[in-house]
């Protein structure tokens, strides 16, 4: 059994030295290598969970509820900087504004959990479905820190545990996070799944805010098959959304208001990205290029490098200077030529009015043959200066000749 043992340490050992080596690289090492991390990293804080949730509940005064807050925060440090991911954060202070409130997030693939490590309030539990509930570790850990387990399938238990947690919600102050989505979009450009009601008749019901939280795309860094790398990714915590007053006949609206706003910011925070990636490839000075690397993998490449392949970012900065015009900054289409949205919408309408003239044109000079057409003919000037007009005011009768 030791042998055993020891083989297969030395083995996995092992395996990760050569990823670690590879990733700086290898984008598929870099996929495998932070993959391997997140996963030790969820199996690793649900062990630190069930022991922090049976610490929090034994010691008198601790705050059983606040154990998500620390188990949170505790696998954003390790899978967070092992991995190379980064959160930027706007309007955090509204989970306090909105609390008791219920929120909702967006949600995109399995890596959501280390979002939620880094933005997670406390006082705050979470709603999951049934299953999760007997996941190892994972199930004991949420079970011991007062998650919400809903079964789906059974619509009168649901209630039931919306008529608890509701009341549960606005007697201690507590918040409930729900992915209004009920599963991972996993979609490659910013949109979002069709929001089940649940969230909302939750909030209806208790009469707390909704607090709209916004995750940025991040297929770019992350797609589940391909790639897993490390950058920065914004996150925006909307102002609380009030349902004082609102019943359930009001539950339909607010979901499609929520997903509308939801939505909204989400398309806005892809074109900013957008707007950012285009002027920092063109104003981007060539000695700041850098690996971009991060985690694990940065920390590699400064031993080993990242290799001699083509760069990139040189060839994209090269490409820029040249088609870009002169003094300007290569954050506009017209900057390298290219035409607006607006300025397409324009052209075309330009166009139909063209091609409007020129068919009216060709259906006055389509005739019949030996059919005359009635023209006023041009002045024709006095070639001995008298300054009379020979043709003025008369009329040519123009026919067109048989074929």
């Amino acid at each position: 059994m030791g042998l055993i043992s020891r083989t297969l340490a030395y083995t996995l050992g092992t395996s990760f030295l050569l990823l670690s080596l590879l990733s700086p690289r290898s984008k598929r090492a870099r996929m495998y290598l932070n993959t391997i991390v997140y996963i030790s990293g969820l199996g690793v804080c649900s062990v630190f969970g069930v022991i922090c949730s049976i610490a929090l509940t034994i010691i008198p005064g601790a705050q059983r509820l606040n154990t998500n807050y620390y188990v949170a925060r505790s696998f954003y440090l390790y899978a967070g900087t092992l991995t190379g991911i980064r959160y930027h954060v706007e309007g955090e202070e509204n989970f306090e504004k909105g609390r008791p409130g219920v929120l909702v997030g967006n949600h995109q693939t399995g890596i959501d959990i280390l979002y939620l490590g880094r933005i997670f309030p406390k006082m705050a539990s979470i709603m999951a479905k049934q299953e999760l509930k007997y996941a190892p570790l994972l199930g004991q850990f949420m079970s011991l820190s007062g998650a919400v387990f809903i079964d789906r399938k059974n619509r009168h238990d649901a209630v039931k545990a919306f008529n608890q947690v509701g009341a549960e919600m606005k007697k201690r102050k507590l918040s409930l996070w729900i992915f209004p989505e009920g599963t991972r979009s996993n979609l490659p450009f910013p949109d979002l799944l069709p929001f089940k009601k649940g969230a909302f008749h939750l909030a209806v019901q208790a009469q707390v805010p909704i607090v709209p939280v916004v995750c940025e795309n991040y297929n770019r860094l992350f797609d589940g098959k391909t790639r897993f790398e490390g950058g920065t990714i914004r996150i925006k915590v909307l102002e609380p959304i009030s349902t004082q007053g609102l019943g359930k006949d009001d539950v339909n609206d607010l979901t499609t208001r929520v997903r509308e706003l939801m939505l909204k910011e989400l398309k806005e925070m892809d074109a900013q990205r957008d707007s950012f990636d285009t002027s920092s490839i063109a104003t981007r000075p060539p000695s700041s290029t850098g690996s971009g690397l991060g985690g694990i993998a940065g920390f590699m490449a400064r031993i080993v490098g990242t290799g001699h392949g083509r760069d990139l970012g040189a060839a994209a900065r090269k490409d820029s200077e040249r088609f870009r015009r002169a003094g300007t900054s290569g954050q506009r289409p017209d900057d390298y030529g290219l035409l607006s949205e607006s300025a397409k919408a324009s052209g075309v309408q330009q166009g139909a009015a063209y091609t409007g003239a020129v068919e009216s044109a060709a259906k006055t000079s389509d005739q019949p043959a030996g059919s005359t057409n009635r023209r006023s003919a041009p002045s024709v000037r006095d070639p001995n200066g008298s300054g009379s007009d020979e043709t003025d005011g008369s009329t040519v009768l123009v026919g067109r000749p048989a074929v």
